[in-house]
């Protein structure tokens, strides 16, 4: 009779019991994924953001570069020294 009221006790109170704290377990760590993800897009989006501005910058430099060869042969190469930038090149700014 002992072993049948443990069991009854384990089934009754410790199931649910283990059940209700996995189950509180579980939402904090979906909780955390979702967090993660909102925070990984945010620095894609950021990093999408950089990478349009420069490839609009580079866009740009070679309109640049057409209108000096197609308009203007004649002093390509002294225009093509005023473009030059001393300064090392960040590829993201």
């Amino acid at each position: 009779m002992d072993s049948n009221m443990i069991a009854f006790f384990a089934i009754v109170v410790g199931i649910p019991v283990v059940l209700g704290i996995g189950s509180d377990m579980f939402k904090r760590w979906l909780k955390l994924k979702e967090r993660q993800m909102e925070i990984q897009g945010v620095q894609t989006a950021e990093k999408a953001a950089q990478y349009a501005a420069h490839t609009e910058r580079l866009e740009q430099r070679v309109r640049v570069l057409e209108r000096i060869i197609t308009d203007r042969g004649i002093a390509v190469a002294d225009e093509i020294d005023k473009l030059r930038d001393d300064r090392p090149v960040d590829p993201l700014n």
